[in-house]
């Protein structure tokens, strides 16, 4: 997740979707980490917190078209790749991230 957010942060093909977020990043982090713990099958700490995700409808204040779907893609592929993981996983993390960003698209 850190990851995630520090290539949104910096680079240049996340321009784009930094642009819809705060200034100050912490808030987005915490909520990510959040959302991740419980949607992975841990504690639903969003949810406690929160609320239930209603991912599609907290995103639809921000315009998400095909770029900015991709751009998160890229940013979220780049920060699983930093890690070590079985590549089984690896796909099926990338897989499911991608279908996220679909469902998200309101443009």
């Amino acid at each position: 997740m850190d990851r995630f957010y520090d290539l949104m942060d910096t680079e240049p093909e996340a321009a784009g979707i930094r642009a819809l977020h705060p200034s100050d990043l912490d808030s987005s982090r915490e909520k990510l980490f959040l959302f991740l713990v419980g949607w992975s099958g841990g504690p639903p700490l969003y949810v406690q917190k929160h609320g239930h995700p209603m991912l599609r409808a907290r995103h639809l204040p921000f315009p998400i078209g095909a770029a900015e779907a991709d751009a998160w893609v890229w940013c979220m592929e780049r920060a699983l790749d930093a890690h070590e993981l079985p590549e089984d996983f690896r796909a099926y993390l990338k897989d499911r991230f991608r279908a996220i960003a679909t469902h998200m698209r309101n443009r």
